[in-house]
């Protein structure tokens, strides 16, 4: 075994031997079937911590013929494969972490060349009878004449592929250099039987066309058949729960959020398995990000960027178009641009289906609200810290102090958002009552029984002492008359199986005297309306 060529098992042999492991091997199923295919080349993009090396370890064990990997697979998915044999350790691996040769380079211009001078060190201790070649050759002359001799062909499993343009972000000569490289190296070579190159960014767009764009690209705008490996899934986090005693519900306000496809719910796995493993929810994934990453984009604030992060912060969505983005960390020429790199950097989700953004989880959301403390957003800021008396006030009844709340919530937010509408009010309110995350699971238009309910806060397990609240939004009409609508369309019935005190919130915003009216009511379930 060589360092770089066939590496051997450890990596996954430690995965697996870990205290918490999901099985992922299913994307193995995949990969062999676009083996020596048209569909061999895939670029897999995710967020730090979204087990991209673990999945990299995964291949390697499992495709590197100089290790016996047959007993790691017992009992996982890719065991009852038809096509787990077939392929099990029958290939020379090149397993490349470009950080690696980044970092130990000494320069970005001689990256590639250290690079090539690594990999062949590994060829020529795997193929002595070749020795005179190593001397004088480059890597891609190497590889070609022991397929050409051999006719086996490589697998390429390639990590941190896009670490140039992270790192180098303004060093355009190294990193075109660098993308000609891989060019050279993968496209249209017989000794290719299967590319997997995985990282943060997709494939960088190279002037009017992509260097390299034979690839099947899998990002956290369409992870497309491979959506079930981008993460953890909603069943496998439940398993979980279940397993090691912890509240679902909790776990997926914290760290669900990121969507695909027919609905598909993925979780952040790194934060999932440091909440099972300490038994308590907090901020796992983002202590390995800094908010100063964050920081640095807000504070571009290109325009509409305040006005959309607000809108986010409020729980609201955010329409995009992910498509112009040039795929590195300079070329901004929108706010969509900005947003769409907070998607691949798992700060925002991305809905397909609006063609949209939005903040997914709790976990994120208080690094939104951390990043903007230092972005200049003073007004947004005091409107998050002044929430903890507006709920206060609400569950003490206090309506003419949660209606001058909501005025000064509203004032605040005006500098920012145009209100004019409804859904803009309910942004407002949002933001206003955004401390009430703390205790309570969230929710925007919960569908009810004759409507949607406008907000929803239903209290976490572990705060049973604190009653639901059902806030309707009425503009120019009346406080009452949002009240009545509760009732009259039986929104109640939307929590059915809670069990506990329940507030009814009337909210109306008057547009000329751009005051607020408030009534609230309190009841039990259970209680006739």
């Amino acid at each position: 075994m060589g360092i770089y060529l066939n590496p051997g098992n450890q990596g996954f042999a430690e995965s697996l031997n870990s205290q918490i492991y999901v099985d992922k091997t299913g994307l193995i199923s995949y990969t062999n079937r676009v083996i020596g295919t048209a569909q061999k080349y895939i670029c897999v993009s995710r967020p730090r911590r979204f087990g991209k090396t673990m999945a990299a370890g995964m291949l390697t064990a499992y495709y590197g013929r100089e290790c016996e990997s047959g007993e790691l697979f017992k009992g996982l998915a890719i065991e009852k494969d038809v096509s787990f044999k077939k392929h099990l350790n029958q290939y020379d691996v090149i397993f490349l972490n470009m950080q690696n040769f980044l970092s130990r380079a000494k320069s970005a211009d001689s990256f590639v060349l250290f690079l090539q001078e690594c990999v062949l060190k590994d060829l020529a201790k795997a193929y002595p009878d070749f020795a005179g070649l190593w001397e004088q050759s480059d890597l891609l002359t190497a590889l070609e004449e022991v397929y050409n001799v051999n006719q086996k062909g490589f697998i390429f499993i390639i990590d941190e592929w896009d670490c140039i343009f992270r790192e180098k972000k303004h060093d355009l000569r190294a990193q075109t250099g660098y993308l000609d490289f891989l060019r050279a190296l993968l496209k249209d070579k017989s000794y290719v039987r299967l590319v997997y190159m995985t990282g943060i960014l997709p494939v960088k767009k190279y002037g009017t066309h992509s260097a390299l764009n034979m690839f099947d690209e899998y990002s956290m705008t369409d992870q497309g058949v491979l959506a079930p490996f981008a993460g953890f899934t909603e069943n496998e986090v439940r398993e979980l729960c279940s397993q090691y005693q912890l509240d679902f519900d909790e776990m997926k306000r914290w760290y669900d959020g990121y969507l695909f496809e027919d609905g598909l719910h993925i979780y952040n796995p790194k934060s999932v398995v440091e909440a099972l493993r300490r038994k308590k929810f907090a901020g796992y994934w983002t202590k390995t990000e800094t908010y100063e990453a964050l920081k640095i984009y807000l504070e571009m604030n290109f325009d509409g960027l305040k006005d959309a992060v607000t809108m986010m912060l409020g729980g609201g969505f955010c329409r995009i178009n992910p498509y112009k983005f040039q795929n590195d960390m300079t070329s901004f020429q929108s706010r969509d641009d900005v947003m769409t790199l907070l998607v691949y950097l798992g700060y925002l989700a991305y809905e397909a289906e609006r063609e949209s953004v939005f903040i997914p989880n709790r976990e994120i959301e208080i690094e939104f609200a951390n990043a903007i403390e230092g972005a200049g957003w003073g007004e947004i800021v005091r409107l998050l810290s002044e929430s903890e008396g507006l709920l206060e006030a609400t569950l003490e009844g206090n309506e003419s102090i949660v209606a001058k709340a909501i005025d000064t919530a509203h004032m605040e937010a005006a500098s920012i958002l145009a209100y004019n509408n409804e859904n803009a009010l309910s942004c407002v309110i949002s933001l206003a009552y955004y401390s009430a995350k703390r205790y309570y699971t969230f929710i925007r238009e919960l569908p009810t029984g004759k409507g949607f309910a406008d907000i929803v806060l239903l209290p976490g397990r572990n705060y049973p002492d604190k009653p639901a609240v059902l806030v309707e939004l009425k503009w120019d009409e009346s406080a009452d008359s949002a009240i009545g609508q509760i009732k009259e369309r039986k929104y109640v019935k939307a929590l059915e199986g809670y069990q506990g005190n329940l507030l009814l919130v009337g909210i109306n915003y008057d547009k000329e005297s751009k005051k607020h009216q408030c009534k609230i009511e309190k009841l039990s379930l259970g209680q006739p309306l």
